[in-house]
This record gives structure tokens, sequence and C-alpha cells, in this order.
């Protein structure tokens, strides 16, 4: 069996039909891989995850100034804190 090509994949999907997707590659492992080649995969797929959050983070930021523009909200900084927190969750009050 020959080693296969691999990606680590990520997909948003918002309520307004926004979706972006967001792709690594991994190198292929061998089915039954040496101890070396299992350490250098984890060290790539580790790598992979650092730049895949830094494009997720980077496109929400974004994402998140589009929104603050389309609304004109203003910038309180306590209530953009807390915004940020909790951006693309669905957030509960709680009523005391």
């Amino acid at each position: 069996m020959s080693p296969s090509s691999q990606s680590l994949t990520a997909e948003y999907r918002a309520s307004d039909a926004a979706t972006r997707s967001f792709t690594q590659a991994l190198p292929s492992c061998s089915p039954t891989p040496a101890t070396e080649e299992r350490t250098a995969y984890l060290s790539a797929l580790h790598t992979s995850v650092g730049k895949m959050q830094d494009e997720v983070n980077a496109f929400l930021t974004q994402k998140m100034e589009e929104d603050k523009n389309a609304t004109g909200s203003s910038a309180d900084p306590a209530n953009e804190a807390k915004e940020e927190e909790n951006y693309g969750e669905e957030v509960v009050e709680d009523d005391g």
C-alpha cells in the first residue's frame, strides 16, 4: 500500500450562508510508519494546526470588523471584548 496525500481541513459556515474552507497540506505517511516517520508527521501536523489557527483567527477578525462596520456599532471597549470572546457562539444572557 503506498502513502496517500493528506490534508488538515476546517470549514466555516455562517447563518448568512457564508462559507470558507481552510486547508493545510500534510506529508504522506506509510501505513506502518517507523518512529522517526511518525515523529516527523506529528511535528508537521502540530505546525499545520498552528498555521490553520492563525488563518481562522485572521478570518474571524475580518468578519467581526465587517459585521461591526455593517451595523455601525460604537467601539465600547467593554462590549467589544465581550463580543470578541463570544464571536460565533450562541450567548445566553443570565437574568440574574
